[in-house]
């Protein structure tokens, strides 16, 4: 725990999705919130979107953290604020309107299932 998963539409085909997922397992990291070893991340890119009904050039870059239960509010509103903020930093193309966003969910404690295996 935490699992991050990243959407973004595929009409930014800058994104070096690699290099953002380090970012945001840096600043998961950071947060004093999880151990290294830890922190699973993972980018898709959506092929098939729709942003309102305008045909003007838009984009999207979603984050979702799923983490266990217990933590308090303010701590998972400083988590989805700190990868927004990277989300922010990113170099991103001029000539669309790119909506960024993160959302913080919990997983149920009790029924979270984890083995670790060395092959």
């Amino acid at each position: 725990m935490p699992h991050l998963n990243i959407e973004y539409s595929d009409n930014l085909p800058a994104l070096d999705a690699g290099a953002l997922l380090l970012a945001m397992n840096q600043a998961l990291l950071a947060s004093g919130q999880f151990d290294e070893c830890d922190i699973k991340s993972r980018a898709q890119k959506m092929d098939a979107f729709r942003i309102g009904v305008s045909l003007s050039p838009r984009a999207f870059v979603h984050g979702r953290l799923s983490i266990l239960d217990g933590r308090p509010h303010a701590i998972r509103q400083a988590l989805s604020a700190c990868l927004l903020q990277v989300l922010q930093q990113q170099c991103w193309p001029a000539g669309l309107e790119l909506q960024l966003s993160v959302e913080v969910l919990e997983i149920e404690r009790t029924a979270y299932a984890k083995a670790c295996i060395e092959c």
